[in-house]
């Protein structure tokens, strides 16, 4: 296989990739569910409304507490 063919199916994997990470994004926050991203070691969060913050939701402390008491 040529490198130009690598690089073309690589470059269609990332954009498949891409555009499911997306729509999941859509659908998380369709639910109410706040997008979690990280960026130089600080957590940020995407909130349904559109308001980024550092801030942890409410969502996401029941699932801190739940996993700490495993």
């Amino acid at each position: 296989m040529k490198e130009i063919e690598k690089f073309s199916i690589g470059m269609e994997i990332l954009r498949i990739g891409n555009k499911a990470v997306k729509e999941a994004q859509k659908e998380s926050l369709k639910k109410g569910i706040p997008n979690v991203y990280s960026l130089n070691g600080v957590i940020f969060y995407q909130l349904p409304d559109g308001t980024i913050t550092i801030n942890q939701p409410d969502e996401y402390k029941k699932i801190d507490k739940l996993l700490k008491n495993r």
